[in-house]
């Protein structure tokens, strides 16, 4: 049976043993992977780490803000770094999904190494899960945050050693750790949100107009369902376009919304959630008046497999 308090007591020793008195970053994105990393950080070397979030431009609304202010309750300083345009550049007329992961992987490892040469920081710790890197050693996606276990050298790439203390746990074990340390709820019961961000719920190429489209569905979907038990409730802005009609009679060559709610306890598989017709009316409703350019919302009833929960 896992013992959190026992796992907690033995990653704190073994960074304090492996970093000493050596700088470290800690990537903080606010999902409970990378928040209980930094909390064991910031029990293990306080006074030798810095939480860094960056701004990719990717994240969800007021996602830096809302960070920021749970970490300064809970006593852990937060550098906030805007690099929105290095990654809509890295992001660019990219539209498989693996090219785009691995330009997202790329620049964010990228970022860090400046980070961190300018932090003086040898190593960078990161929330990375046994998931992450059974998918990407599997092939079936690549996670922005596996390297050595691909064969990547961080090291010798981009200039610091990495260190991932929840390597060999799942979500459910990670959910645990994360209360035994005091994290709030709004930490620890928080669904999973991918490291790359919005960038793959957007079918073909990232922009800055088209995550902002997929910014606001996704608040839409995320409220309507905030009392539905799921692991991962959002919305994907598909690649293609749709004819629909307005009111007046009017052709409208419109964007099309899909929706995607799926319960799961690993993210290794997962089964859709059958929501109510009037939760799934009121989405519908509410994303076409939000956001007019939408001709058609629709649902996502696949399970994974055959699926995977993220689209790209």
């Amino acid at each position: 049976m896992f013992d959190s308090q026992k796992f907690i007591e033995e990653k704190v020793e073994w960074l304090k043993n492996t970093v000493g008195n050596k700088k470290t970053v800690v990537a903080l994105s606010g999902g409970v992977d990378s928040s209980v990393a930094a909390i064991l950080g910031h029990r293990a070397i306080p006074d030798t780490l810095t939480a860094v979030f960056l701004d990719d431009g990717l994240m969800r609304k007021n996602e830096p803000q809302k960070v920021f202010e749970i970490f300064e309750k809970l006593g852990v300083s937060v550098k906030l770094c805007n690099v929105k345009d290095e990654f809509f550049g890295a992001l660019k007329g990219l539209t498989d999904p693996e090219e785009k992961r691995k330009a997202f992987r790329e620049n964010f490892y990228r970022v860090f190494g400046k980070v961190a040469h300018e932090l003086g920081a040898e190593y960078l710790l990161q929330g990375t899960i046994a998931a992450d890197v059974a998918e990407t050693k599997a092939g079936v996606k690549t996670q922005h945050n596996v390297l050595e276990q691909i064969g990547i050298h961080p090291l010798e790439k981009y200039g610091f050693k990495i260190l991932e203390p929840l390597k060999d746990l799942y979500k459910p074990e990670v959910r645990e750790v994360a209360k035994a340390l005091g994290l709030p709820a709004e930490i620890h019961d928080r669904r999973p949100f991918p490291g790359p961000g919005l960038s793959i719920r957007i079918l073909g190429e990232v922009t800055p107009e088209r995550v902002d489209l997929v910014r606001k569905a996704t608040e839409i979907v995320e409220e309507e369902t905030k009392d539905i038990p799921c692991f991962q409730a959002f919305a994907i802005a598909m690649g293609d376009r749709a004819t629909g009609v307005t009111l007046s009679g009017e052709r409208n060559y419109g964007e099309v919304i899909a929706i995607r709610v799926v319960q799961s306890k690993n993210a290794v598989t997962a089964k859709s959630v059958e929501l109510p017709w009037q939760v799934l009316k009121r989405i519908e409703g509410r994303i076409r008046e939000k956001i007019p350019t939408v001709t058609h919302v629709l649902y996502d009833l696949t399970d994974k497999p055959p699926a995977t929960i993220e689209y790209e």
